[in-house]
């Protein structure tokens, strides 16, 4: 069907809108064999508090952005390439339910839709543009994501210390390695992440004294079955662009 579909005068017009719709701020869209498989609005947990985004499947990448006007216009456009993705189902937790996360090298990040049938659709039909990709190309799955980041709500101490309590004083970090939210103190050096960023980017000490050894697989960020309950222990910048403070 998408084969079908490719080049057609009803895709490239679908594809046109979406152009639109993000303005002469996004990207350029249209480009031959390129399939506009599905769209909608989903839930993105984001740094500070979960928000709605657009999201647009294609054939072979993954766009989304903030909603402007419902149906209409969107801006921030970001553009993942599916061949990137990899895809795992979170456990429903209290009021966040229908989640999964989506991993990539450089950013991962949990969503919701509104119902496990969408969220099945969803996660279905990545899945199946990821394999196609991958078949055609021989390229295989990429095995190394960005971790995803603990929300700056699920964490009111600093998740490595666990004794620097946050204040407007004494802001909240992010550990670009494992994802935690930690003080200051614990996250004074930098550590070059290529597949995050040209430039050593902002590590917890525990990761840091890790990379640094060679010991990267001790500290990978969460398996996606434990990520629900790492949000609520605390024993346990890709930066989240969708936030002011993306930068910490």
């Amino acid at each position: 069907m998408v084969d079908r579909l490719a080049n057609s005068e009803a895709n490239t017009r679908r594809i046109g809108i979406v152009e639109n719709c993000f303005g002469a701020a996004g990207q350029p869209l249209t480009i031959p064999g390129r399939v506009l498989i599905g769209e909608g609005v989903l839930t993105k947990l984001c740094r500070k508090k979960p928000k709605a985004r657009q999201f647009f499947l294609f054939n072979d990448i993954l766009v989304y952005g903030n909603i402007v006007i419902q149906k209409k216009k969107y801006n921030k456009q970001h553009i993942i390439p599916l061949e990137n993705v990899t895809i795992d189902s979170i456990k429903d937790e209290g009021d966040l339910r229908n989640g999964w996360l989506i991993k990539t090298p450089t950013k991962s990040f949990a969503v919701y839709a509104a119902t496990a049938t969408e969220k099945s659709e969803w996660m279905n039909h990545i899945n199946k543009c990821v394999t196609d990709l991958l078949s055609k190309s021989g390229k295989t799955p990429i095995n190394e994501h960005a971790a995803v980041w603990v929300p700056d709500s699920e964490a009111t101490v600093c998740m490595r210390c666990q004794k620097a309590k946050f204040t407007p004083v004494n802001r909240r970090h992010h550990c670009r390695k494992c994802g935690f939210v930690v003080c200051g103190p614990c996250s004074e050096k930098r550590f070059l992440l290529p597949s995050q960023s040209s430039k050593p980017v902002r590590i917890c000490d525990f990761c840091y004294d890790l990379l640094s050894t060679g010991d990267m697989a001790a500290c990978q960020p969460a398996r996606s079955d434990s990520y629900s309950q790492s949000l609520k222990s605390p024993l346990n910048d890709v930066s989240d662009d969708d936030d002011d403070d993306s930068s910490d």
